[in-house]
């Protein structure tokens, strides 16, 4: 709180500069329905700066792919609501792979992925059955092409584009997005092959330090009464394995800190949503249940990775539970009503389902199942940015206006309060309206940028650190030569000139935030794959920095050269850029030279 007042504080001294933040831009289907402040100088020739760089950029390679709309959505929403009510899920076609390639059986190894994005290597020894595969399976294919994309808000939107087809992004923005439950049906096995696999979480149990209740746990669903059987201690593959073959679900939590694959799938992903992306894993024995029915406080995208599982999922219950703050408790069967949506998902297929929908899944017919949830925007609605503005907007305006340190009327608990609240006196109206023009003025005292700022240092705390593209590994701080080699160091002096051209390593993997009147760069590239094991991270910004390091945040993807920064002098300018280049925040147009 006190750093917000701090913010708060620096932002109202320089009230009236402000200026527009750049705008991130997004890309058989079933629909089920329900019904800144500134904190630097010069603001003008750093924007004239963005906007000149901009006008001298070729155009894109990277335009967003375009996804035909699903067939048959002619009819309006208003008729799809009451249509889907009662329609039996049906598949949609969409794009498959060439028919010269082969769909693997199930149990088949897999291919994984190695350390850069979407370059795939030969499967490990003891998961690979037969010669390797001629053919990529699609989440391999785009991983493959986000590899060549230059910015990194466009492999977010091609990804989350990928993640929704055939359906096209914007529609589902525009009309399902925390409002209809979704399933897209693909026919294809082989959709998320490489993201995570039951083999995957052998592996782990065998090599990984994993502990029940920390990273998994053991739960089962019988006769309507969740059971959590969580042995104390490591989860060895013994045990595990043994609460598994009598019938309880394993839940692996946060699955990226051990799965590269799953890391490198979310960390481009939660550009896209611009809150954290997370998930866990779900892997559930033949003809169980492990959880009771609830909701959660996240949208929720389930992917089927293998087996099959029947969903069943239902509308909130009343208005107080749609898009919850908070997860439900469990329900017993007699809590719910009919379901809007039931249907087995396959591997291949997509659920997605706002947060308050009530949900429960089973598997049945001797299949196992397993899948992975992508969840995120926990707690990252209006209500909560304003209960952090409301507060201080009313210290702001305690401080700067007179009429909020006047006094009540001496008389006001004789007509306010529960006991008064049918009276019609007079004085009660007044006063109802005097609090009215008070709560209406709040607004100019706000201090939006500064909450704006402090969620955005947040969620740079709450992100994975970033996945690099070749590109971006070559022509940033780790793709230097400078080694040890013949006992001494060789293809030493890589440096920055001012004829150097950068940018930011990625679009979202730093933040300046003032602070007690001064600067901070909040990054990413730091943080651990598990959630808050490190503290923030920031670099100090100097004042007269702090143009040029706007400069480079609004710039990005284009290349901005080090002697073109606005600070006061050649030595500020190589400062900053060697700063940020040592930290791995910023790439080069051309690798370094050796001196």
């Amino acid at each position: 709180m006190d750093e917000l007042r701090n913010s708060a504080a620096l932002r109202r001294r320089e009230r009236g500069r402000r200026r527009r933040q750049p705008q991130l831009r997004g890309g058989s289907v079933l629909a089920l329905p329900l019904r800144s402040r500134k904190i630097r100088r010069h603001r003008k020739s750093a924007a004239s700066r963005v906007a000149a760089l901009r006008a001298r950029a070729l155009p894109s390679e990277d335009s967003d792919s375009k996804v035909e709309p699903a067939a048959g959505e002619r009819e309006g929403p208003a008729e799809r609501r009451e249509n889907s009510r009662s329609a039996e899920p049906r598949p949609v076609p969409v794009r498959r792979r060439p028919a010269s390639a082969s769909v693997p059986r199930r149990g088949e190894g897999r291919a994984a992925l190695s350390r850069d994005l979407g370059t795939p290597v030969p499967p490990p020894g003891p998961h690979a059955n037969g010669p390797e595969r001629p053919w990529e399976s699609p989440l391999q294919q785009v991983l493959t092409e986000l590899n060549g994309i230059p910015s990194s808000r466009r492999r977010a939107a091609r990804l989350f584009e990928w993640l929704l087809a055939p359906m096209p992004p914007d529609h589902f923005y525009r009309r399902l997005w925390e409002r209809e439950a979704v399933l897209v049906r693909r026919q294809d096995p082989s959709y998320y092959q490489g993201l995570f696999s039951t083999a995957d979480l052998d592996a782990m149990l065998r090599h990984q330090d994993v502990h029940f209740g920390q990273h998994l746990d053991a739960a089962r669903y019988v006769d309507g009464r969740r059971e959590t059987l969580n042995p104390p201690g490591r989860a060895l593959p013994a045990t595990a394995w043994s609460l598994y073959q009598a019938g309880c679900s394993l839940r692996l939590l946060c699955p990226q800190a051990f799965s590269h694959s799953v890391w490198k799938f979310l960390a481009v992903l939660q550009e896209q949503f611009g809150s954290m992306a997370g998930s866990n894993v779900y892997l559930t024995p033949p003809n169980s249940q492990g959880f009771a029915p609830h909701y959660d406080d996240i949208e929720a995208f389930v992917l089927q990775l293998e087996g099959r599982k029947l969903w069943r999922v239902y509308r909130p219950r009343d208005p107080s539970e749609e898009l919850a703050l908070i997860s439900s408790p469990n329900f017993s069967q007699e809590d719910l009503g009919e379901p809007v949506l039931q249907t087995v998902l396959e591997p291949g297929d997509l659920l997605y389902f706002p947060r308050g929908f009530i949900h429960q899944a089973e598997c049945q017919d001797g299949d196992h199942s397993l899948h992975l949830t992508l969840s995120t925007y926990q707690r990252n609605t209006w209500g909560d940015f304003l209960e952090a503005v409301l507060p201080l907007a009313v210290q702001a305006a305690i401080e700067e206006n007179v009429e909020f340190r006047r006094g009540l009327p001496r008389d006001f608990m004789d007509y306010m309060g529960a006991q008064h609240s049918d009276s019609k006196d007079p004085r009660r109206t007044a006063f109802m309206e005097k609090v009215r023009v008070l709560v209406s003025r709040l607004g100019h005292f706000a201090p939006v940028d500064a909450v704006a700022d402090q969620r955005a240092k947040d969620f740079i705390h709450d992100s994975l650190p970033p996945v690099l593209t070749a590109r971006e590994r070559a022509l940033s701080v780790h793709g230097l030569p400078v080694r040890w080699e013949d006992g001494e160091l060789v293809d030493v002096g890589a440096q920055l000139t001012t004829e150097t051209e950068v940018h930011m390593l990625q679009d979202g993997i730093a933040r300046l935030v003032g602070e007690g009147g001064r600067l901070f760069l909040y990054y990413t590239v730091e943080n651990s794959r598990v959630y808050h094991l490190e503290e923030p991270k920031c670099l100090e910004i100097y004042p007269q920095q702090a143009d040029a390091m706007e400069l480079l945040l609004r710039s990005y993807p284009e290349f901005v050269r080090v002697g073109d920064l606005p600070c006061d002098s050649v030595e500020d300018q190589l400062s900053l850029a060697t700063m940020l280049y040592d930290k791995g925040l910023l790439l080069t147009k051309t690798p370094l030279a050796l001196n």
